[in-house]
């Protein structure tokens, strides 16, 4: 039997799904991740130093636990989407879509024919358990999730026909990305970038789609689950692990306060 996408089903309710971004490419860290009670981890193929093969060993590692992973590939190819899927990935986060013909192009990538383009290789493939899933090829497509990721002006712009896309699960609205695409590079939580994304999220919504981002301030990750956001990442394992590290050495060293860097998120 085909794995039932917890996280596609969550997005249908009033709770709102809250996640964490992984970008330390080691099993240990996913299954740290994977248990600490989020309800998805994000692979992050896009910034992180992930490969096909250790993106596989990161969901082996989360398999064992109650949390979806999601993956974020560097770019849309549905080349590399066919090889997501075939390894048992079921919900994709899709980079700087900025158009409608590309969030099209990406939900036809995830479904079979004739819906849409995807490979046949289950004898190979890890999510059909090499042919040992009955009925897959019936019962894959509506398990599949596409998330697309609204990051740039031109994005935004294009919004309304993205949202108009049958088969887009979720429209995820970048801050960071947006932030410098507005000419506020380094500063996502600026107003008039809060302004976009929760107008974002306000439209989202009204056309029956899920609403996405990623916030890392308590005020802020408020605001937008307030405004109707339905999945939340608040948190960047690196980033989280970055900050804790130096918090230590500058307790028991204090000149390392002295060095700090201008570039936050």
């Amino acid at each position: 039997m085909i794995n039932k996408n917890i996280f596609k089903a969550a997005l249908q309710t009033d709770k709102v799904q809250y996640g964490i971004f992984n970008g330390i490419n080691d099993s240990y860290a996913a299954e740290i991740l994977a248990g600490a009670g989020f309800d998805w981890v994000l692979i992050d193929g896009e910034h992180g130093p992930f490969d096909l093969r250790s993106i596989l060993s990161q969901l082996q590692a989360m398999s064992r636990y109650n949390v979806t992973p999601i993956v974020r590939p560097p770019l849309g190819d549905p080349v590399l989407v066919k090889q997501l899927l075939e390894i048992g990935v079921q919900t994709l986060l899709i980079p700087m879509v900025e158009s409608g013909a590309q969030a099209e192009l990406m939900v036809k990538a995830m479904r079979y024919p004739p819906a849409g383009m995807r490979g046949v290789g289950t004898a190979l493939s890890r999510a059909a358990q090499w042919n040992r899933v009955n009925n897959y090829f019936q019962d894959a497509d509506a398990e599949m999730c596409l998330c697309v990721q609204v990051e740039s002006v031109k994005g935004y712009e294009a919004l309304d026909d993205i949202l108009a896309v049958e088969g887009v699960d979720c429209v995820f609205i970048g801050p960071a990305d947006l932030a410098g695409s507005m000419g506020l590079l380094g500063q996502p939580m600026h107003p008039d970038v809060i302004a976009k994304v929760k107008d974002g999220m306000r439209r989202i919504r009204a056309a029956g789609k899920a609403a996405g981002t990623l916030a890392v301030k308590d005020d802020v990750i408020n605001a937008y689950a307030n405004e109707g956001a339905n999945m939340i990442g608040i948190g960047v394992d690196l980033i989280m692990l970055a900050k804790a590290t130096k918090a230590l050495a500058e307790k028991y060293k204090p000149e390392l306060k002295e060095i700090q860097s201008n570039t936050k998120y």
